[in-house]
């Protein structure tokens, strides 16, 4: 997690968009990012507790990573465990690499922590953790150019640790460059706070340190902002560069950009950074802002593969349930294609308080305050919801 910061921001505006150009593949790619697998990996993240670097809890993170890309169709020799130690303290970053088609030995960085300090670390940072394998996931079997690295970096919240050891040891050795790398574009903080107006985004930016890459970074930056205002809902405003995972690459000269939430919540570091007090809705918009500008900085395959010319907008993710918080009642939206659906409300340990057939009206006057589950199923879809209930 990065410090609060007093630097110099400022809003943009669309005249950015000049230069880069929408391109529908990578749009439609983009929407395959789901609510649903957004809201799941980030209560599944939450369930392996607090995930101090080191720790019991840390170490079944990494074997959950590794299982999810395991799940995706990454094979055992695409996943490679990076160990490191400071102090009595051992960990393991988890880095994953698809090979680029034109350029394979020249990489794209995407980055983000797994570790957490006091609390299970939902926002600070399985946000970002829960973004990157939903890219993953989507771009598993996509060409492009240049090769990807996907890193979950451990020891973050002991000082950058596994980041720097990476940098350090593995992307250099000694002054030796041995990684050829394009950019890190890191992922941290991005999961709001339940209750704010979570609709911009910070873009990270290079503003000082290492003068040899500042110029490629801040370019690389305003890309990040023409991404994020064509392939998402999002606004965006810059914030200084510092304090996470891709600082050890900027120290030796590498070209690093970012996000962050804009709206910062005061729950990271502490017992109260859990699953209720993200905002999906918010990581989900990340999550899409991402999926686009991965595609722009590897340069994906910009015609649609049959694998991936799913429409989400035809699928019951575009099932909308509202008001959200409620009070007595809620009403489901669902895609005129569905008729026959189940659906069921669920405490976060996923124990079923109510269900219902066929229903898009749901009296929940009887639930107390505070945070559930909602799940609508048809025979071949399941979709997951976050709801509240405040009165």
């Amino acid at each position: 997690m990065k410090k609060i910061a007093t630097s110099l921001l400022f809003s943009l505006t669309i005249f950015s968009l000049k230069g880069q150009n929408f391109i529908q593949a990578y749009q439609d790619r983009a929407n395959l990012v789901t609510q649903t697998n957004i809201t799941t990996n980030l209560q599944e993240f939450s369930n392996l507790g607090v995930k101090t670097t080191g720790s019991v809890a840390n170490g079944n993170a990494l074997a959950w990573l590794k299982n999810k890309y395991l799940s995706y169709g990454y094979s055992a020799n695409q996943i490679v465990e990076d160990p490191f130690t400071f102090g009595s303290t051992s960990s393991k970053n988890l880095i994953i690499t698809k090979t680029g088609t034109l350029y394979p030995d020249k990489y794209v960085i995407i980055c983000g922590h797994f570790d957490s300090i006091t609390g299970p670390g939902v926002n600070d940072n399985g946000s970002g953790t829960s973004i990157i394998l939903e890219a993953a996931r989507i771009m598993k079997d996509v060409p492009t150019e240049y090769s990807i690295k996907f890193i979950h970096f451990s020891g973050e919240e002991q000082g950058l640790k596994g980041s720097s050891h990476y940098a350090n040891t593995v992307a250099y050795q000694g002054s030796n460059r041995v990684l050829d790398i394009k950019l890190v574009f890191n992922l941290d903080q991005v999961g709001g706070k339940m209750g704010n107006n979570n609709n911009t985004i910070y873009c990270d930016e290079d503003m000082g340190g290492n003068p040899n890459n500042t110029a490629a970074s801040v370019a690389a930056t305003q890309e990040l902002i023409t991404c994020t205002q064509l392939y998402s809902p999002l606004l965006t405003d810059i914030d200084e560069a510092e304090d996470t995972d891709y600082m050890p690459f900027e120290a030796k000269g590498e070209v690093i950009t970012g996000y962050f939430e804009k709206i910062r919540s005061n729950y990271p570091h502490t017992v109260n950074d859990t699953f209720a007090n993200t905002d999906p809705v918010y990581i989900y918009n990340v999550g899409k802002a991402s999926l686009g500008a991965l595609q722009h900085f590897a340069v994906a395959a910009t015609s649609l593969l049959k694998t991936d010319e799913t429409k989400v907008k035809n699928s019951l993710e575009s099932l909308k349930i509202y008001p959200n918080p409620a009070k007595d009642e809620l009403y489901l939206e669902l895609p005129n294609k569905v008729r026959n659906f189940h659906f069921e409300i669920t405490d976060l340990s996923s124990r079923s308080l109510f269900k219902t057939e066929n229903q898009t009206k749901i009296n929940v006057s009887e639930l107390s305050n505070g945070v559930y589950l909602g799940i609508v199923k048809t025979d071949k879809e399941k979709v997951v919801r976050k709801i509240l209930i405040e009165r």
